[in-house]
């Protein structure tokens, strides 16, 4: 990794103010904007008594690959906009290149829709090229981290992450950003990371870490390769650059990823995170019943492992019009599990439900203050530790209103 010491050391130096752990925070108007929708008067009065409130980055605002509501995500000025907005720890999803290097993006298998890669000569070296579409068959491409070198990543830029599948050009599938989002800070291209690079920068910033080892699109071993040599690696970065165990937060959805942790880096694995999505890949899944939860909360603890972090909807359900505590919350609790949850402000307007990440309350959403008021039940209810937001402000507000560390 020496190749990388100078690239790494010149981002480190050249943090434009208020990437400094030291700068004030910035939240802008969207927490506002937000209040003036609560429809709970008990909390509405609450948080707007908080706005001349001096603000401080809280570890309970988590940035979601930066700030990527509005930033190309994993992009070195999406990760100073979540420093400026107060995060507390940021994150970096991380995949590997042809040449075994770790880089930030959150799946191997999405450069097509993240950078510019489709508009490149490195298109040649996609997985599969861009397919106009055709009628009823949408346009389709995959292109991954593994399809390229270090060096060949280093040269793209990113963008925000979508795709028109209507297109019948390559130019017209990479402008299918949502309305709701903007392409305002993508135009001139976001600068792409490594993972070495991003511990730098966040070490600069005086923030916390947590990296997910993202599932590979390729069959593994790969090149001699294994999964816990991949698991290895990523941690040898931290120890590396001299990072304290205490700092890091590593994350997995893979259980088996989190218990090669815990036997071979214990002083690393007693902050790793699980990711819990089996409401999406076990049918017979259902966060109001514990007898679907195999394993159990208490033979997940038993294992090792001390914080779960499951989606916002597993969290919460509606009991007499209201958001509660779900049964899922409340057992992970009993069990002496930390909760850290994902993604807030990823959903668009919710004038309509929310979609997914609603989708256990979905009958009583029906405008953006409802944002406040499950943030409210996760936080003072369910007592999650952090949560991940896609515009950390809004998280960062919350926590410095309501004294959370």
């Amino acid at each position: 990794m020496r190749s990388l010491f100078v690239p790494v050391l010149l981002i480190a130096l050249a943090l434009p103010a208020g990437t400094a752990s030291a700068a004030p925070v910035e939240v802008g108007p969207r927490p506002y904007f937000l209040i003036d929708q609560i429809r709970n008067p008990e909390l509405k009065a609450k948080l707007e008594a908080c706005a001349d409130k001096p603000l401080e980055k809280k570890l309970f605002s988590i940035a979601h690959r930066g700030a990527p509501m509005q930033f190309p995500e994993h992009t070195l000025q999406s990760y100073r906009a979540a420093a400026r907005m107060g995060v507390g720890i940021q994150e970096c999803d991380v995949a590997f290149t042809a040449d075994k290097q770790l880089v930030c993006r959150h799946a191997q298998n999405d450069l097509h829709t993240t950078t510019n890669i489709l508009a490149t000569d490195l298109a040649r070296k996609c997985s599969k090229p861009f397919v106009p579409a055709d009628g009823d068959k949408p346009a389709s491409a995959e292109c991954r981290t593994s399809d390229i070198t270090l060096a060949e990543f280093k040269s793209l830029t990113g963008k925000m992450d979508a795709a028109n599948t209507k297109a019948t050009s390559v130019d017209a599938y990479m402008k299918g950003t949502p309305a709701w989002r903007t392409d305002l800070y993508a135009a001139a291209g976001g600068t792409l990371m490594t993972h070495a690079e991003y511990i730098q920068l966040v070490k600069a910033q005086g923030l916390k870490f947590t990296p997910e080892l993202k599932a590979p699109a390729v069959d593994m071993p790969y090149q001699g390769w294994t999964q816990e040599n991949y698991a290895q690696a990523m941690i040898d970065e931290y120890k590396a650059a001299g990072i304290p165990p205490e700092d890091v937060f590593p994350q997995s959805f893979n259980l088996s990823d989190i218990l090669y942790w815990i036997k071979a880096e214990p002083a690393f694995a007693k902050q790793a995170i699980l990711l819990d999505e089996r409401d999406e890949t076990d049918k017979t899944f259902n966060h109001m019943d514990p007898a679907t939860f195999k394993p159990s909360m208490k033979e997940l603890k038993e294992m090792g492992v001390n914080y779960i972090a499951p989606s916002l909807p597993l969290l919460v359900t509606v009991e007499n019009g209201r958001i509660a505590p779900s049964a899922y919350a409340k057992e992970a609790k009993a069990a002496g599990l930390k909760i850290i949850t994902w993604s807030l402000e990823r959903s668009g307007p919710l004038q309509k439900g929310g979609g997914y990440y609603y989708k256990s309350i979905n009958e009583i959403v029906n405008n953006d203050g409802m944002i406040y008021e499950l943030v409210d039940v996760l936080a003072q209810q369910v007592g999650v530790e952090g949560i991940f937001s896609d515009w950390p402000a809004t998280v960062t507000y919350y926590a410095n209103c309501m004294n959370l560390k």
